[in-house]
């Protein structure tokens, strides 16, 4: 099966796990749980770094090993994309300038940005792989549309935050 047909698949799941929920941080786990035994070959680690409050991201919902618990803004992948608003591959996490490693074990890296319906800045979804370039064009499709599913969803639960 093509990545473009596994998410083509893994859409209407996710949408099934999210349609009328109300639990922010279950919704999360779940989508992070989803997505991450969807490419269990591929997906080294798979969450959500939440933005709550400044200029710093803070760990949320996640699978995989343990994680850094904060980001500041403009730092590591993940703070870049937020910085450039903007999904970011990183074929090569050892080649990132100012890449913060939370495992040894990421090699590659993409990175999609979280905006709510008023386009205020939510959060990211970071995934890592143990394969160099594992990322690609189909994942970026692919994890943009969850995270517009997801935002349409729960807008307003990360506006009540």
């Amino acid at each position: 099966m093509t990545r473009k047909e596994q998410y083509a698949q893994l859409i209407p799941q996710i949408v099934g796990l999210i349609k009328g929920e109300t639990n922010l941080v279950g919704i999360l786990a779940n989508v992070s749980a989803a997505l991450h035994e969807a490419f269990p070959e591929r997906f080294f680690w798979t969450g959500f770094y939440l933005h709550e409050e400044g200029k710093t991201l803070s760990l949320g919902p996640f699978q995989g090993s343990v994680a850094c618990y904060s980001i500041p803004f403009g730092k590591g992948v993940c703070g870049k994309a937020w910085e450039q608003g903007r999904t970011l591959i990183v074929p090569d996490v050892e080649e990132f300038p100012g890449h913060i490693a939370c495992s040894s074990l990421s090699r590659s890296e993409i990175v999609v940005p979280m905006y709510d319906s008023s386009h205020t800045f939510c959060g990211v979804l970071d995934i890592d792989s143990i394969r160099l370039d594992d990322f690609n064009d189909d994942d970026k499709d692919g994890l943009e549309r969850v995270i517009a599913l997801l935002m349409e969803e729960t807008s307003n639960l990360f506006q009540q935050k």
